[in-house]
């Protein structure tokens, strides 16, 4: 259990001896494009230990982001990262003024509010990776994208695999479809090394699909369970296949993966699990659709190993933060969407 956000973030920077060992075989420095958001800061503080922990303080972790939030660039500093601002999306900023580096994180996106405002989630989703390709087209990259490419499918499907159909629904899962296509046209005109990475839904207390339930049981608001179904994995795995992927990235046909846990999670069940820790009675509304987002991880974990935090550990931890009256990012999720308007 965790006392604060603190104890949280050091288990989050903690590496394992895996990722160790991956790291110590990294050539060139790293950059993490978006390393602003919600899983970026944890990201390049485990990157940044891993590296030490391997004895390669050779190379340099970089930060890359506007940083309207001073404290979170000085808690990076502080831990060995060293931390650029720079806009992406600013139309006069170049490229070129960034660190060269062999390997490349990108974590851009841009996902709610592109129901109303689509040209914007195309720019930053499909026309930046362009842009980012080609200024580092010698580089690895590993490029976060997401489940959402996918269509619909049967609950008992067991989710989709990297070799089924794409089928995305709704201008955001098409921008980021656009994205890997990007990428992959890099990949197989100029030799860059990609691989994308199809992550539904990371998990870090603070936010994902179990903090939106959890919030709902606690305060005695209705659960949706409509869609009844959802994959969710730790933040601290996530963050980890994604640095371990700048191994696997390659050229001519980018390398894809998805990333989630092995459950097709059940939302009544985990409403259910929530009333037993909060000790109340969970609301439910509506009745299971057939169908919903999920994804069959299985090559990611014979690949990575299974996430080292399970689903009902998870769920213990989260109710524990809440009743602990810790903080939430106040950014759900929508996992409950299903036309693809976020």
């Amino acid at each position: 259990m965790f006392t604060d956000e603190a104890a949280l973030e050091e288990r989050l920077a903690t590496p394992s001896p895996a990722l160790v060992a991956d790291l110590a075989r990294l050539e060139g420095d790293l950059l993490v494009l978006g390393a602003g958001g919600k899983m970026g800061p944890s990201l390049c503080k485990l990157a940044r230990r891993a590296l030490d922990a391997a004895g390669r303080s050779d190379v340099t972790v970089y930060a890359v982001s506007r940083w309207s939030d001073k404290s979170a660039a000085d808690a990076l500093e502080a831990a060995g990262v060293s931390t650029v601002a720079f806009d992406l999306m600013d139309p006069a900023a170049d490229l070129a003024e960034l660190p060269d580096a062999g390997n490349i994180v990108f974590m851009v996106g841009a996902k709610f509010g592109s129901a109303g405002a689509p040209s914007h989630a195309w720019a930053v989703n499909a026309a930046m990776p362009d842009r980012v390709a080609r200024r580092w087209p010698d580089s690895r990259i590993a490029a976060f994208s997401t489940g959402n490419v996918y269509p619909l499918v049967p609950v008992s499907s067991g989710g989709c695999t990297e070799d089924d159909p794409v089928g995305p629904v709704g201008e955001y899962a098409m921008s980021c479809l656009g994205r890997e296509r990007m990428f992959g046209h890099a990949a197989l005109t100029r030799g860059t090394r990609v691989a994308n990475i199809r992550l539904n839904y990371a998990v870090d207390l603070r936010y994902g699909v179990l903090a939106d339930i959890a919030h709902r049981v606690q305060s005695g608001e209705p659960v949706d369970v409509t869609t009844g179904h959802a994959n969710v994995v730790w933040q601290g795995y996530a963050n980890e296949v994604a640095l371990r992927s700048l191994l696997h990235a390659t050229d001519g046909e980018a390398f894809t993966i998805n990333l989630t846990g092995p459950e097709t999670a059940s939302v009544r069940r985990i409403a259910r699990w929530f009333g037993e820790e909060f000790g109340r009675e969970p609301v439910l509304a509506g009745e299971e659709a057939p169908t919903a987002l999920l994804s069959d991880a299985s090559r990611c974990h014979a690949l990575f190993g299974y996430p080292d935090v399970a689903l009902r550990t998870l769920v213990e931890w989260q109710a524990d933060w809440l009743r602990r009256g810790l903080p939430l990012s106040g950014k759900p999720t929508k996992f409950q969407v299903r036309d693809g308007r976020f």
